[in-house]
């Protein structure tokens, strides 16, 4: 049976990219001191709740001082949501690209988080354990008024990244107005797919046809995008 304190909470994250080259110590120990704070602040806030538990809580846990949590993450709600904190080159990178459209672009990157999230929960002995796990994730951030602001705060500056990148794109042809409208519709991916999650947890008997049902909801609102772009990438 799977349990809080052995779920790899970073499989519910935005992804970062893994280490190019060869890792040095210093580099991993500061990796895995990192994962370490942001796993065991999350199990401590499922547990208590987010506003019950101090960052001081977290550092004594972890056996670091408060002020090393704060050299790692910013604020307390970067705890939670360290990966869209810290991953903003894997959306520009993949709308920088000219070779798929941007919405072929982010419906990878969505495909590659559902995937991590997927992968997890097939790997659970039990699966209907896992979806609980997912759940209380997805309860955490949907019921804490400071999660949901720090969430809409970053996908507010992860718009504002696209918009600069697809107006730079000569093979779009357009311009601040127009890449700003599409930079939106394209991060509003990201709602949608937390929201087919949600919307499916409870009724797929298997990872693989969580991931099959979510995928489908997405791409289908994709299309809707889709068209509003089509002919610019």
């Amino acid at each position: 049976m799977t349990s809080e304190s052995t779920v790899d909470w970073s499989s519910f994250r935005m992804r970062t990219p893994e280490p190019t080259g060869a890792e040095g110590l210093r580099e991993r120990k500061k990796r895995l001191t990192r994962q370490q704070l942001t796993d065991t602040a999350t199990r401590m806030f499922l547990e208590k709740g987010f506003d019950a538990v101090r960052v001081s809580e977290v550092a004594a846990a972890c056996g670091v001082s408060e002020k090393t949590v704060f050299n790692y993450f910013p604020t307390k709600e970067a705890l939670v949501l360290d990966q869209f904190e810290t991953t903003p080159e894997v959306l520009r990178a993949a709308l920088s690209t000219p070779g798929p459209s941007p919405v072929d672009a982010v419906l990878e990157i969505l495909a590659e988080e559902l995937a991590a999230i997927t992968y997890w929960m097939a790997a659970q002995a039990d699966f209907a354990t896992a979806v609980k796990q997912v759940a209380l994730f997805g309860r955490l951030i949907g019921t804490t008024p400071a999660l949901q602001a720090h969430q809409r705060a970053v996908l507010d500056r992860l718009t504002r990244d696209a918009a600069q990148v697809l107006a730079a794109r000569p093979d779009l042809g357009i311009d601040d107005i127009e890449a700003s409208v599409a930079a939106n519709a394209l991060l509003g991916l990201w709602p949608a797919q937390f929201a087919a999650l949600r919307k499916h947890l409870g009724r797929a008997d298997s990872a693989a046809a969580l991931f099959a049902a979510v995928s489908a909801d997405v791409r289908r609102t994709a299309r809707i995008i889709r068209y509003g772009l089509q002919g610019r990438g």
